[in-house]
């Protein structure tokens, strides 16, 4: 059964030398067998909660594998692929120069606990291509880099206040889940339990898009520049222009979280498409090339502040890691110019082949556009306007998604489970590519219109 995705016998599979993908007993592969499985030693049966589809209903697919624009279950289903690990993976899923540079790294060990020439070369990387970052130190996640970027802030600046907005999210850091954009909206969650009411106690979440009046004791704002976990929000003009001029008024940070805009929207990420320069930027998804992996980067007097050299402490044995680092230098590698002009353009194309499925079967949507970036929003609520903060946005029609996921996924388009979601392309999305994706949707939604 080599390279299957069937099941077999778990208790003579190694002696018969079988390496099947699936291997969860005898029987047929099936998404909720090995879902149900999954839950009796995972809570939930899933290690991101958003993946268990408890904001649409249903089972959630099992991915067996992917390629370029394309996954498939264990079912054997294929699915065009509008997930694409939350915008992690931007050249395309198991793409050539990834696999080559993953594979040539396994091959010199995989994990040391010291540093290496790759680490470096990929902060050389991201400094030359962010101005903003003079200095870079890398870690596992976004969420480590933001709880690290506030806790470099506070180091640096002595105060304790953190300011952010409705509706960006940041990653599961205590400090930072005082509420928050698609993580928690889409579980229908306030916050989380477990945060301490002290942990939040000096966090101020405030509406984005609306410029505020800093106190002195503000050690930092930290932002999503262009929010991308309420549906995709772009920023208002002036808006963070006038967060840069409060920062520098009172001395507080300005700290950009860039995990999902960074090297998205372009080469500087989004603060070079709206030319504000933030004290600190967060990082992670693309910058791995889809491997796990965060960073910080930000101006050298501030950088200075973290351990060794500074009084701010940070570590982490698989900093720095190997493989993600090197599969990170390859995917910057493979972008240019060219490759943003060309995703801005299916982005564009892929709104306007959703819109007009949506039209033909009447189901009220938007599907507004920044850059690379698409955003969904259902519903008649705004009446065609598009969302500006998390109360606009929140005003989507969660039920007539959940219909519409569904009605695409069993037509074979993946999106992702929750409202609240952007929609990711990528270089494999070729224009045949999202041309499929209209079809598909314009009979999934017909379909549905008549059930």
């Amino acid at each position: 059964m080599s390279g299957s995705i069937g099941f077999c016998d778990p208790t003579t599979c190694v002696a018969a030398g079988c390496d099947a993908v699936v291997c969860v007993g005898k029987g047929i592969a099936s998404n909720e067998r090995i879902f149900n499985r999954s839950a009796q030693v995972i809570p939930g049966g899933v290690n991101s909660s958003i993946r268990a589809f408890k904001a649409v209903g249903g089972t959630p697919y099992i991915v067996s594998r992917a390629t370029g624009a394309h996954v498939w279950d264990v079912e054997g289903r294929e699915l065009v692929d509008l997930v694409q690990s939350y915008g992690a993976v931007i050249l395309g899923h198991a793409h050539p120069a990834i696999v080559a540079a993953i594979s040539a790294a396994a091959v010199d060990g995989t994990s040391y606990g010291a540093p290496t020439a790759r680490e470096m070369k990929l902060a050389e990387a991201i400094s030359e291509r962010v101005p903003s970052c003079e200095m870079v130190r890398f870690m596992n996640s976004g969420t480590e880099a933001t709880s690290t970027a506030v806790r470099l802030a506070r180091g640096s600046t002595g105060r304790d206040k953190i300011v952010t907005f409705h509706g960006n999210f940041h990653g599961a850091t205590d400090a930072l889940l005082a509420a928050g954009g698609s993580g928690v909206a889409t579980l229908g969650l306030p916050g989380t339990a477990g945060v301490p009411k002290e942990a939040v106690a000096n966090t101020w979440v405030l509406p984005y898009n609306e410029v505020p009046a800093l106190e002195s004791d503000v050690a930092a704002v930290i932002v999503e520049p262009v929010a991308a976990n309420m549906g995709l929000v772009p920023p208002a003009p002036g808006f963070l222009e006038g967060l840069r001029a409060e920062c520098d008024r009172v001395g507080a940070l300005l700290v950009f979280d860039e995990v999902i805009t960074g090297f998205r929207l372009g080469l500087g990420g989004a603060q070079a498409k709206v030319d504000v320069r933030p004290d600190l930027t967060c990082f992670g998804k693309v910058i791995g090339g889809g491997l796990p992996i965060g960073a910080v980067g930000g101006r050298r007097d501030i950088m200075s502040n973290l351990s060794p050299i500074g009084a701010v402490f940070h570590a982490g044995t698989l900093a720095g890691n190997p493989i993600a680092t090197a599969a990170g230098l390859a995917v910057l590698n493979e972008l240019n110019a060219d490759s943003y002009m060309e995703l801005s353009a299916r982005a564009r194309r892929l709104s306007a082949v959703l819109r007009d499925a949506c039209a033909a079967a009447h189901v009220p949507a938007q599907f507004p556009v920044f850059g690379t970036l698409v955003g969904m929003h259902f519903g008649s609520a705004l009446n065609g306007r598009a969302p500006s903060n998390f109360d606009e946005a929140k005003s989507t029609d969660e039920r007539l998604f959940a219909r519409v996921f569904h009605a695409a996924l069993s037509h074979g388009v993946a999106l992702a489970p929750g409202a609240y979601e952007a929609l990711f392309v990528g270089l494999a999305h070729t224009d045949e590519v999202i041309d499929k994706i209209g079809e598909r949707m314009m009979t999934a939604l017909t379909s549905a219109a008549r059930s």
